[in-house]
């Protein structure tokens, strides 16, 4: 089992979850975050941490179509390892729907 973040994060970006991890598996867009699923330890202290509720085991219903996204993106997206702000905006986009078609960047952060 691994960790892997979904659309929610997408136009919030809160880096709670990046503060609490024990090996640095965090890696950063424009306005989401990634797990990379080879270095996740599979501690979980990140899940509680996300105010986005975008952080889920690969075994929760709709996770495995996250795994391949998040390695891809963690292999040429920047570590993050320290706590940001997060995306402006971030609590406006919370609710929204459809974040992947409608607010996703796909570059690293700037």
């Amino acid at each position: 089992m691994t960790y892997i973040v979904n659309d929610k994060c997408i136009g919030c970006k809160y880096t709670d979850c990046v503060e609490v991890c024990p090996v640095d598996c965090f890696y950063e867009g424009e306005n989401t975050l990634v797990i990379n699923p080879d270095e996740c330890i599979d501690c979980g202290v990140c899940e509680p941490e996300c105010p986005a509720e975008a952080i889920l085991p690969d075994t929760e219903i709709g996770a495995e179509q996250w795994v391949q996204f998040n390695l891809e993106k963690s292999l040429i997206w920047p570590n993050i390892t320290e706590r940001k702000d997060p995306f402006p905006d971030a609590e406006k986009n919370l609710e929204k729907a459809d974040k992947f078609n409608t607010l996703f960047i796909d570059k690293p952060a700037s």
